[in-house]
């Protein structure tokens, strides 16, 4: 199993996703969240190519893969290194996606 890197970008996708639904008052909502990003994250360290490359190619950012949750309308955008998963971007599906990544550093 890799290890899974946030960039700063990506934590802070997840703050304000986890933010939101506290918000709206759903601290069940945000719990579940988290426990869907972490679960989902060690099934991408174990398999990293299950991800999609639809974006990599749109976008032409080699190695960039996707993944949606089940249960809430996020995708993770994440390439695989040799010192682990490094995560990109946790948008919502709903997101101006290339307009998002296209802003990377």
């Amino acid at each position: 199993m890799s290890k899974v890197f946030l960039r700063a970008l990506a934590q802070q996708d997840i703050d304000d996703a986890v933010n939101f639904y506290l918000q709206q008052q759903s601290l069940p909502a945000a719990t579940d969240l988290i426990d869907e990003l972490e679960s989902t994250f060690q099934h991408l360290s174990r398999f990293p190519s299950t991800g999609s490359p639809r974006y990599a190619h749109e976008l032409d950012l080699p190695g960039l893969r996707s993944w949606a949750l089940a249960r809430f309308p996020y995708l993770i955008f994440y390439v695989e290194q040799p010192e682990g998963l490094e995560v990109w971007r946790v948008l919502h599906q709903r997101a101006n996606i290339p307009q998002w990544l296209q802003a990377q550093p």
